[in-house]
């Protein structure tokens, strides 16, 4: 089943996997996704016009006071504080123009609220080549990045990128950012006729992760619907001998 997009500015806080209890940033209210990829397996549907960059006085997007406003307002709504705020909803965050600020603002709000509390990212590493959008994800306190595929085939195919997007070009953003502050990569593998489940292709993607250095790699297959009708999971144990293999080579892999 497809999610429905987020309408608010805030939402949760969501039980991750990966971070405990974390309160959602939305970037992108009111049910509209904005992403310069168009993933065949994006758990909130096709995008139904992929962009590099946005107009915000075309877009209505929120401002940063908005932002700001409605992560304070979702925090006094809560008992304790979570574990992170999360920068992540309806498409890719590093998309909005004011990104950067977004990033400051609530960087101020999590010293306010103390160590306990931590801020993250989840992008899909598109905009990761801008120099003001790396620095940015610098200053968070976690950045999780999106690295699915090796091969710019497999990129064009599976990720479904806007024009003047290349694989190459962002993992050089990923390396570079990586030079900056420690990185995760997360890659979702998945077979079937549009998945990216190939040996070549894994080897390759394992090329990527060396040139990068990431601090830690998380590996997974599908666990909601996709918009593709030509997608299968992954069986464990070949997400386990890529694991195993990127390992090999010294780059810390762990399959959820």
């Amino acid at each position: 089943m497809i999610l429905e997009l987020k309408e608010g500015l805030t939402y949760g806080p969501v039980r991750s996997r990966r971070l405990g209890a974390s309160l959602g940033i939305n970037l992108f209210p009111g049910g509209s996704k904005r992403c310069p990829f168009d993933c065949v397996y994006c758990q909130y549907g096709w995008t139904r016009e992929t962009a590099v960059r946005l107009d915000p006085k075309i877009a209505a997007l929120p401002a940063p006071d908005e932002v700001e406003r409605a992560v304070v307002l979702a925090l006094e709504g809560l008992s304790e504080p979570p574990a992170y705020l999360t920068f992540s909803g309806n498409g890719e965050p590093t998309l909005h123009p004011d990104f950067p600020e977004m990033v400051d603002r609530v960087n101020g709000i999590r010293r306010r609220l103390g160590a306990g509390t931590r801020t993250a990212a989840l992008s899909n590493s598109a905009r990761v080549t801008d120099p003001a959008v790396r620095d940015a994800l610098a200053r968070l306190d976690v950045r999780i990045m999106k690295l699915d595929c090796g091969t710019e085939a497999a990129f064009r195919r599976y990720n479904r990128p806007a024009r003047g997007l290349t694989l190459g070009a962002i993992a050089d953003g990923l390396r570079t950012l990586a030079e900056l502050s420690p990185v995760t990569i997360q890659a979702l593998v998945s077979g079937g006729a549009a998945g990216n489940l190939d040996e070549a292709e894994g080897r390759a993607w394992i090329d990527r992760l060396a040139a990068i250095r990431p601090a830690a790699v998380q590996l997974y297959t599908l666990a909601r619907g996709t918009p593709s009708t030509e997608l299968v999971s992954a069986p464990v144990t070949a997400l386990r001998r890529l694991a195993d293999a990127a390992g090999a080579k010294g780059i810390p892999v762990t399959v959820f």
